[in-house]
């Protein structure tokens, strides 16, 4: 591609994906689905303008809005937060993680589309979307609420499994043609990932005195090569990027300038992120999508039922009432990011075509009907019995 035409189809696609998500969020959308959305209508495989002929010509600022996406859930992330939050909130994240990470891999046998694939399918239905329960909690303005810490910690946990679960995936997706191949493969990637949290763990002031800065653009280009590089070398060893961005930015959230580094990485995490999304949209075509609507509307179903089941069972386990629970059950609903990331990954590894629209799918139902449902649950609590009653109480409580 010349580089007028690739910085043409650059800027239309920041423009195209900006514009649709603008208009989507006047109803209240969030903006991941309309990036993927964006991309499928300006995209090779939909009538009209064609933004990018051939997505792999964004690959690498795709890739970019990956590592920073992850590594940003990393800066994120907290080990302290996880202790002080105690048993009860480890206990719930690991109640909530097996149901429907459980549940996913057993639709994915169902299915029948490969032992592989459901392993995929099993993250795919499973793990929620860090970023939009995030934003769900403070534009609905219920981060105050005490279910909400509880649904913080259940997010954490998942993180957690998150950083396991690519570490285990990848060996297997790899294709290794033998159990010692398997291994060894395996093995290197705990090795990277021990490796990383030992240097997370006593070697944070190295890291400390090699990114801190006073000067904010000094900054920026620091962690900015060292989220890319170790999400290079953890590609080359067959790690993921992914997940060494995530572990990168572990190691900063512990470093004086983590408070920073979260606020400088943000519009990086954004703009990129976005192509990311759209990246994806450009690949699927609509009419696969329409070939998987029953597994999709399937998978809808289960993860409602698995999400209803685990957040009544997490709201027992820390004493709180129907509304808590209806609320914990629909907001952590919605999938997206890590959804998105296992597709990517799935298509790299040349597994079942049909894998990739119906993530594609999945994702855009309940990345928009989880954010719709989530902010009128408490009118859906009033309709179970006696919810009313308990509603209004807590409406008052959070008003007070």
């Amino acid at each position: 591609m010349a580089l007028a035409d690739a910085l043409i189809a650059l800027g239309g696609s920041f423009l195209a994906a900006g514009i649709i998500a603008r208009l989507g969020g006047r109803i209240g959308l969030p903006t991941i689905p309309l990036f993927m959305l964006a991309g499928i209508i300006f995209g090779p495989h939909t009538p009209g303008l064609a933004l990018v002929k051939n997505p792999a010509d964004l690959k690498v600022i795709a890739t970019l809005g990956l590592i920073f996406l992850l590594f940003y859930l990393g800066v994120e992330f907290s080990l302290d937060s996880l202790v002080a939050g105690g048993g009860r909130l480890v206990l719930a994240g690991t109640v909530y993680i097996l149901l429907n990470v459980g549940g996913g891999l057993a639709f994915g046998f169902v299915l029948g589309w490969g032992t592989r694939e459901a392993l995929v399918l099993a993250g795919v239905v499973g793990i929620s979307s860090s970023a939009i329960v995030t934003k769900l909690l403070v534009d609905l303005g219920r981060l105050g609420n005490p279910e909400s810490r509880l649904i913080l910690g259940i997010i954490v946990v998942e993180d957690i499994f998150l950083a396991l679960y690519l570490a285990v995936l990848q060996p297997v997706l790899s294709g290794a043609d033998s159990f010692a191949d398997a291994a060894l493969s395996f093995g290197r990637a705990f090795a990277f990932l021990i490796a990383l949290t030992a240097l997370a763990r006593w070697g944070t002031r190295l890291v400390d005195k090699l990114v801190t800065t006073k000067d904010d653009e000094l900054l920026v280009v620091m962690f900015t090569g060292l989220a890319i590089l170790t999400a290079g070398v953890a590609e080359e060893l067959g790690v993921s990027d992914a997940i060494g961005a995530f572990m990168i930015g572990l190691i900063l959230s512990s470093t004086r300038a983590a408070p920073r580094i979260r606020q400088l990485v943000h519009p990086l995490r954004d703009a990129f992120a976005a192509l990311f999304f759209f990246a994806f949209g450009l690949a699927i075509e609509p009419g696969d999508m329409l070939s998987v609507a029953w597994p999709v509307a399937a998978a809808v179903v289960l993860t409602l039922v698995l999400n209803v089941a685990a957040g009544v069972l997490a709201a027992r386990m820390n004493s709180f009432g129907a509304v808590q629970a209806v609320n914990i059950s629909l907001t952590v609903l919605s999938r997206g990011e890590f959804a998105l990331v296992l597709a990517t990954m799935a298509v790299a590894a040349g597994l079942d075509g049909r894998l990739a629209p119906f993530i594609a799918g999945y994702v855009l139902v309940l990345a928009l009907f989880g954010p719709l449902i989530a902010s009128r649950s408490e009118w859906i609590a009033r309709l179970l019995p006696g919810g009313r009653e308990r509603a209004e109480a807590v409406s008052v409580g959070t008003k007070g």
